[in-house]
């Protein structure tokens, strides 16, 4: 064959199949570009987007434009998508079906998302986990527990289960217990926890703290103050007011009890106890 009618013949062809590769290419590097610019863009939102839901639109929005690429791109090599896509819509019907407790965590991520039973950085606990909310996946919800260790939970399992949020409210109640002793003046108590909150200005005005003997416990009478505070704050108020808690029952000339027990030892009359083997003896004694 003559080498001027290969080169004819098959010269266009290499041209289109170079073009196809360089818009291939092109398309690539677009994606790859939207994926950076929509990514930077995305983590900039928390200011006027809620951060819970900051991961999951740059999770979605990222598999969104790689798909359209490779869609653009196969399309550019003149394969049929159409066919392609109802094969991934068949085999991902199939996937989905072994992959029944994965779609279960994607339908309760979702559902979190949709109801916000909690927020990124709400402290949240459900059954015998305690943490802080670090991200909200797909798949699972990421916890940071307050002794420092990362905890991964599927998304149906937090949705399967009591969950308290400690910090959805602003507010919570303080309670704190001062026990005195029996021969102690109540009032007296009482005016020590009042003068704790008049010293707290992190304490609410309202609701208005209040004041009750909680119990008359088997060595102590308890004395209950309960008040409001910020949540943000309700740790540093609670520990400081159980520091100065003491040391202001003591300057009022209370005292703090300790469990006490009294031992009550019953003796029976010996002597007549005493006496029933030295007559019991003396009767076997005898002549003969």
């Amino acid at each position: 064959m003559n080498p001027d009618n290969l080169v004819t013949e098959y010269w266009p062809l290499a041209i289109t199949g170079l073009l196809r590769l360089g818009a291939a290419l092109l398309v690539i590097a677009l994606t790859l570009v939207a994926v950076h610019l929509v990514r930077r863009a995305i983590e900039r939102l928390p200011s006027r987007l809620d951060a819970t839901l900051v991961p999951v639109l740059r999770n979605i929005t990222t598999w969104a434009i790689y798909i359209v690429g490779a869609l653009v791109v196969l399309d550019i090599f003149g394969i049929n998508t159409t066919s392609l896509i109802a094969l991934l819509g068949a085999t991902g019907l199939a996937v989905g079906f072994a992959l029944k407790d994965t779609l279960q965590n994607i339908a309760a991520g979702f559902i979190l998302l949709g109801l916000r039973p909690f927020r990124v950085g709400d402290v949240i606990q459900f059954e015998q986990t305690l943490g802080t909310v670090r991200e909200v996946g797909f798949f699972t919800t990421e916890l940071d527990t307050p002794d420092g260790l990362h905890v991964s939970v599927p998304n149906s399992v937090i949705w399967g289960r009591v969950l308290t949020n400690f910090s959805h409210n602003k507010t919570r109640r303080i309670e704190i217990v001062a026990s005195i002793a029996y021969g102690d003046d109540i009032e007296a108590g009482l005016e020590v926890l009042r003068k704790l909150v008049e010293q707290e200005p992190r304490i609410l005005a309202k609701p208005e703290p209040s004041y009750m003997v909680r119990a008359l416990a088997d060595s102590s009478v308890d004395l209950q103050l309960r008040a409001w505070t910020g949540t943000d704050q309700y740790w540093s108020v609670y520990w400081e007011l159980m520091e100065r808690l003491k040391p202001a029952l003591e300057e009022a000339g209370l005292t703090i009890p300790f469990p006490q027990r009294e031992l009550r030892i019953l003796r029976e009359d010996m002597s007549r106890s005493k006496s029933r083997p030295a007559n019991s003896r003396g009767a076997n004694t005898g002549p003969g």
